[in-house]
């Protein structure tokens, strides 16, 4: 039989991979009688650890929640997993560096040493992007806040400072929103939610929501566009309305070989017109951004259509005739 030690740490391990073991099985994994089964757990009751016996035909044991976080088990691979995830919490922008650092210190220090100079060797540096555009941090009350209303789905009150305020200083009216999802994308945080007020689906900057409490209803939640939350929010971010679709397509004919051009085209149409002459469809978010996107070409374009594709065209050359010149052409 194993040292009363070793054997406590063999039971806290297997009570921390699954949910209910029946009393027997876990005799039998550890080689040891039913009674001293019973023995063990309850010195691991007195270390802190809230074990609860079931009733049934097996009976058996549950590591449950208590009140206080007691000591954990982890093997090679979770504790190296949570090491790294500690290191690159720095790039989440909730806001919990110094949290996760004191961490990750917490758990090098009790690591042993293969495991300690493996975590050694993976070294994160956290670029902070510049003064101009700094990333927003958002407060980890505030995602527990949301999360909490997005798991119970409730309705959503709260406060959103905009992207640029009112120059009259108006106070606006708090959101009402049924939160569906809380995702994050490019080093931010945002809330998927449904609008009550504008009836229509939004995505809210985190670090701009202020939730207000208590929350509304309970409410049965929407289907969202696509059923893909991930889907959705990149389509949103890039222009394409709930089907899918960028909102501007057009047609034009460039003075490249087919091949040159697409290689340079991610989500359109090439097709050869001839050795040096291809047309391309392609589409975007706006006319403004599509006629930029087809004046990246060192080549003589001809615009098919359709006529918003044409104004467009003609307004960037007039923009960049006058900042050539420095005045109107």
């Amino acid at each position: 039989m194993p040292k009363t030690s070793a054997r406590l740490l063999a039971l806290l391990s297997l009570l921390q991979a699954r949910r209910d073991w029946p009393g027997a099985l876990l005799a039998e994994r550890l080689d040891i009688s039913p009674r001293t089964v019973r023995r063990d757990v309850d010195r691991l009751r007195e270390l802190g650890y809230p074990i609860v016996a079931f009733k049934g035909p097996d009976g058996g044991y549950r590591l449950d929640a208590g009140t206080e976080l007691p000591p954990l088990l982890f093997d090679d691979e979770q504790a190296v997993a949570l090491a790294i995830a500690l290191q690159v919490a720095t790039t989440t922008g909730v806001g919990i560096e110094e949290a996760a650092a004191r961490a990750l210190n917490t758990v090098r220090q009790v690591m042993p040493a293969r495991l300690r100079r493996r975590i050694d060797t993976f070294q994160v540096t956290a670029v902070e992007r510049s003064a101009t555009w700094p990333d927003p941090q958002v407060g980890s009350g505030v995602l527990m806040a949301l999360g909490a209303a997005v798991h119970a789905r409730e309705v959503l009150r709260f406060d959103y400072t905009p992207a640029i305020p009112d120059d009259n200083g108006a106070q606006t009216p708090p959101r009402r929103a049924q939160p569906h999802h809380l995702v994050t994308w490019s080093g931010r945080w945002y809330l998927v939610a449904w609008d009550l007020d504008r009836e229509d689906w939004r995505t809210f900057r985190a670090d701009r929501i202020t939730p207000r409490t208590p929350t509304g209803p309970r409410f049965t939640p929407r289907e969202l566009p696509g059923g893909d939350v991930a889907a959705f929010v990149a389509g949103r971010f890039r222009g394409v309305d709930d089907s899918g679709h960028w909102p501007c397509r057009g047609e034009v004919i460039i003075g490249l070989p087919a091949a040159v051009v697409s290689r340079y085209t991610r989500d359109g149409v090439v097709e050869e017109l001839g050795q040096n002459r291809c047309r391309l469809i392609l589409s975007s978010w706006s006319w403004h951004g599509l006629a930029a996107s087809v004046g990246k070409f060192d080549a003589d374009i001809e615009v098919v259509g359709p006529a918003e594709l044409k104004d467009a065209c003609a307004q960037l050359a007039r923009r960049y005739a006058k900042a050539a010149t420095g005045h109107d052409s």
